[in-house]
């Protein structure tokens, strides 16, 4: 049904999120007994900027998440804004290059004024096509962040983010058919979940490593291209 096919695109992520949770386990893990006082304070402090951090997105995603699925979802607005944000990448890219500027390269680094920051730009991700990881990202990179600090503070906002957007819409969701969900729909749920898991565990990784030694230009030139495809699909062949 129409309303498992919602509900399925945002909860398979979560397995994404355990792939998080397990490859940054013992940074994002403030009772470790290996960690120092200071170290375990330093975990506790990131913590307390990705919930600042998801604030902006949280308040407007329940405001406008309805209004959202009705007018946002679809073919063209998808497209233009992978164009958009590719073209974003590149321009920001190409700037750092040519100012060389100084950045952030620590996550703990990153301070509550900066964090709250990047959570206004996850506010634009609500637009379907801008990637909520690319969007923090590209916000980090403006905000003095850099790319590697950037990614791994993306991927500790998506773990509150994206279990409060699973709450949500498993709630819509039973509320909508009566807690009604078959055994091969949970099957179906279960099964992506994990193919979500297993495939987040060797893209996280190789992604950490590709951004620590190359710009994001190249994702830039995807997003135009997928886009071009996209947008020409819905005008001419749909």
């Amino acid at each position: 049904s129409k309303d498992f096919y919602d509900l399925f695109e945002i909860v398979i992520q979560l397995g994404a999120i355990l792939a998080v949770i397990v490859l940054f386990f013992h940074k994002l893990n403030p009772f470790a007994p290996s960690k120092s006082k200071v170290e375990k304070k330093q975990t506790w402090d990131l913590w307390f900027k990705v919930i600042a951090a998801i604030i902006p997105s949280g308040v407007v995603g329940v405001l406008l998440d309805d209004w959202m699925d009705a007018h946002l979802h679809n073919g063209i607005v998808v497209s233009i804004a992978l164009i958009v944000y590719g073209i974003a990448f590149i321009l920001v890219e190409r700037n750092n290059q040519a100012k060389h500027l100084k950045t952030v390269e620590d996550v703990h680094a990153i301070d509550y004024k900066t964090a709250l920051l990047i959570g206004a730009f996850q506010c634009l991700s609500l637009v379907p096509g801008t990637s909520r990881s690319g969007s923090t990202i590209l916000g980090a990179i403006l905000l003095g962040v850099g790319r590697s600090a950037g990614a791994e503070f993306s991927f500790f906002m998506a773990i509150p983010t994206m279990l409060g957007a699973s709450a949500i819409k498993l709630l819509k969701f039973f509320l909508d058919t009566g807690f009604g969900m078959s055994g091969q729909e949970l099957s179906v749920l279960l099964v992506g979940m994990v193919v979500s898991f297993i495939i987040s565990l060797l893209v996280i990784k190789g992604l950490m490593e590709y951004v620590r030694k190359h710009s994001f230009s190249a994702f830039g030139v995807y997003r135009i291209v997928l886009g071009a495809v996209v947008l020409l699909y819905f005008l001419f062949l749909n």
